[in-house]
């Protein structure tokens, strides 16, 4: 059986902090790993988007946003009147499943990487673009409406804040040099990709551990919501892949998109913007659920279902 050594790491993490061992990755290291993945990332997109014209990529861009904003009101009414959580809490949630988690597409691009599965180069441009609607559906939904939003510091956070900035200014740089100017910096962003993502997943698999607290005091719900939407949601993606075109590899990557739910842009926008929402329930769902739940069966899972549909479908 060949397992992607990547996941091993999240493993060894995850028992790690079921243990209670005194393992942990200093935060400057985990800070570095972050900020070197967040720019491989941008990077590869950036050197990619530079081929090809983006007019061609608007319709993607618009139908990545309208599946944001469309996952997120799904995601609340079942939050709000199914779960019983506050409108706060349902609003917050709600938005961190309507977002997207570099760290599971990082695991999903690794995965297809290892066996041979194209997909669309330009998928960390919707990826930076995932980030943003289910942030403001979410805050309105929170809110009940637009007048009370402080649209200055939603919009900062949004926009500026660390994972748009580094995925963004990764594709604006690898955009301009293109491949023969990315070739000097390599060996950092390209040829360890696979290293810098085990330590991150490492550190992953803790924090994921820390979480397991945060479900037992909250009940079944929030196990079942953190299962249940993502294998809601990534049909959805599958279909919009479809619908646009795209190959057999991106339907699925737009599926791994739809599926995982954000625990980095999310809650630093909902901190500012709907602070009576309890950070702990969203974060115990995206990470103590989704993630290992995507990383460990939902990606190979959602692939089988794009090839299926491509035989459905392609038929």
């Amino acid at each position: 059986m060949n397992i992607d050594p990547v996941l091993l790491f999240f493993l060894l993490g995850l028992t790690a902090g079921v243990l209670r061992s005194e393992l942990r990755l200093p935060a400057a290291v985990y800070e570095l790993v972050s900020i070197l993945l967040l720019l491989a990332i941008g990077l590869k997109g950036g050197i990619e988007l530079a081929q090809q014209p983006f007019l061609q990529l608007l319709p993607q861009i618009v139908a990545v946003i309208a599946m944001g904003a469309l996952l997120t009101l799904i995601a609340f009414p079942l939050l709000l009147y199914w779960g019983r959580f506050s409108r706060a809490d349902a609003a917050s949630i709600a938005a961190h499943y309507g977002s997207v988690s570099v760290a599971t597409y990082a695991v999903a691009a690794a995965y297809f990487l290892t066996r041979d599965i194209p997909f669309e180069s330009h998928m960390p441009l919707l990826l930076a673009v995932l980030e943003i609607p289910a942030i403001l559906v979410g805050i309105v939904l929170a809110r009940g409406r637009l007048r009370s939003m402080r649209l200055g510091a939603v919009a900062h956070e949004v926009f500026l804040g660390k994972s748009i900035v580094l995925l963004g200014g990764g594709l604006l740089i690898g955009w301009a040099v293109g491949p023969e100017g990315v070739s000097a910096i390599e060996p950092l962003f390209f040829d360890l990709f696979h290293g810098i993502l085990a330590l991150f997943l490492l550190e992953m698999g803790l924090i994921t551990a820390a979480q397991f607290g945060s479900l037992r005091r909250h009940g079944l719900f929030l196990i079942l919501f953190g299962v249940a939407m993502p294998m809601v949601a990534a049909p959805i993606g599958l279909a919009v892949g479809w619908l646009l075109g795209l190959s057999v590899g991106g339907c699925a990557m737009m599926a791994v998109l739809a599926a995982s739910a954000s625990y980095i842009a999310v809650p630093a926008a909902m901190r500012i913007s709907v602070p009576k929402a309890n950070p702990t329930l969203s974060l115990a769902a995206a990470l103590g659920v989704t993630f290992p739940f995507n990383v460990l069966i939902g990606i190979p899972l959602y692939y089988e279902l794009a090839v299926w549909a491509e035989a459905l479908w392609g038929a």
